[in-house]
């Protein structure tokens, strides 16, 4: 079997896309930690375009982009789908995953601004989340495709997990429970699941980074 390698960073949710993939689909694979401040020369040589991570490398070949690698991780080992086989309902799946990669950018503008831009991007992730309680989650489902965690549970990832922690970062919340059943029931679920929870970074260790890097992006915006 082709080698599996994973360039990705832990406080990222896009990275943490593609270990809940991998683990979900039982893939061993060797994880590799950039440091996003001084990238690595293997990291500019398998995502030239973008330098980004995550990369995941499968036979010494890169593939970039996480809703990207996902589609790749299902379609190149096809046991334990991730994606329904119904053609109407793949459909219905990839346009929550096309949602997630559009909208989900909130959650990180929200500590990266301060002011009127900052009330922006707590707006927009108010309508995000009101759209997905409205039109995203099936009311008695315990995921977005059902009864077993799909593709799209895992492109939300950052509405489960670092929206709670940010919020706590800059005093500011977008998500109450109670105006969110259905979403607050998703996230109850999605963490229980035991691949999902040991995958997720520990949550102080990111209040700690979320708070320190919050203060340095500030500071370098008023020099």
């Amino acid at each position: 079997m082709a080698a599996v390698k994973l360039l990705g960073a832990w406080l990222s949710p896009f990275n943490c896309r593609v270990i809940c993939a991998l683990k979900l689909k039982g893939i061993a694979y060797e994880y590799m930690e950039e440091d996003l401040l001084n990238k690595s020369p293997l990291l500019l040589q398998y995502n030239p375009v973008h330098k980004k991570i995550p990369v995941l490398v499968h036979g010494g070949r890169p593939i970039c982009e996480s809703a990207v690698i996902l589609r790749y991780i299902d379609e190149t080992w096809p046991e334990n789908p991730l994606l329904p086989t119904d053609p109407y309902e793949r459909a219905v799946a990839l346009f929550w995953i096309k949602f997630a990669d559009d909208k989900t950018s909130s959650i990180a503008m929200m500590y990266l601004t301060t002011g009127e831009e900052q009330d922006k991007a707590t707006k927009e992730c108010s309508d995000m989340l009101e759209t997905i309680e409205e039109h995203g989650l099936i009311e008695g489902k315990k995921f977005f495709g059902g009864d077993e965690i799909n593709m799209v549970d895992i492109a939300f990832c950052s509405v489960a997990h670092w929206l709670g922690v940010i919020e706590e970062v800059i005093g500011l919340k977008a998500f109450e429970p109670h105006k969110f059943p259905k979403l607050n029931s998703w996230i109850l679920n999605f963490k229980s699941v035991p691949v999902i929870k040991e995958s997720l970074p520990d949550t102080e260790t990111m209040l700690a980074f979320f708070m320190g890097r919050r203060e340095m992006v500030l500071a370098s915006k008023s020099s």
